[in-house]
């Protein structure tokens, strides 16, 4: 079974943003697949369904950002998920947009959310898919709680569709073989 995480932040104030490119990804793959975001639990909303004959569960925690570990132990913990198979997407302003970035593990690089994950996990080895949200201009919370520009929103609408494809290959291959396909592709 494999936990899929898209982090960001609760509410319409938030919605769409830079900083919640994790829950436009957990809602674009839960349209593709057709897994229902109707449980309310483990600090957030989630859904139970499968992706190429493997179990997932997908997870918008609503700890808002800076707490995303509490929600992400909570359901790694009840579903016996080894953090080989939690899988997170969140955004990342060191890449450009139309850019995603695999790994197998790695620090926090800044990022609020992870570095909580990686607290309540007590590792920072687990796979993540890190989305390019561009570099701020200007103040960085404005930034990254700004909404995308017409241009950049075209892009992202396609690194949706692609992060689907990456999170699909890693849970039927492996995160290895993700990475070989999608880094340093760019739209």
């Amino acid at each position: 079974m494999f936990l899929i995480v898209g982090l960001g932040n609760p509410g319409v104030k938030y919605e769409h943003t830079r900083h919640n490119m994790g829950f436009d990804s957990i809602e674009n793959i839960s349209v593709k697949y057709n897994i229902s975001l109707d449980k309310k639990g483990f600090k957030g909303l989630y859904g139970k369904g499968d992706i190429n004959g493997e179990k997932v569960i997908l997870l918008k925690p609503y700890t808002y950002m800076n707490l995303s570990g509490e929600s992400v132990i909570e359901a790694a913990n009840f579903y016996k998920i080894s953090k080989e198979n939690i899988i997170v997407i969140y955004d990342d302003i060191s890449l450009d947009v139309g850019k995603i970035r695999i790994r197998t593990k790695g620090s926090a690089g800044g990022h609020n959310g992870i570095k909580n994950i990686v607290l309540h996990l007590a590792s920072d080895e687990f796979p993540r898919i890190k989305v390019g949200v561009g570099e701020p201009v200007g103040d960085l919370v404005n930034y990254v709680l700004g909404k995308f520009s017409n241009d950049e929103r075209d892009k992202i609408e396609d690194v949706l569709n692609i992060v689907t494809e990456a999170v699909e290959c890693m849970v039927a291959s492996s995160v290895e073989n993700a990475m070989n396909k999608f880094n340093g592709l760019k739209l």
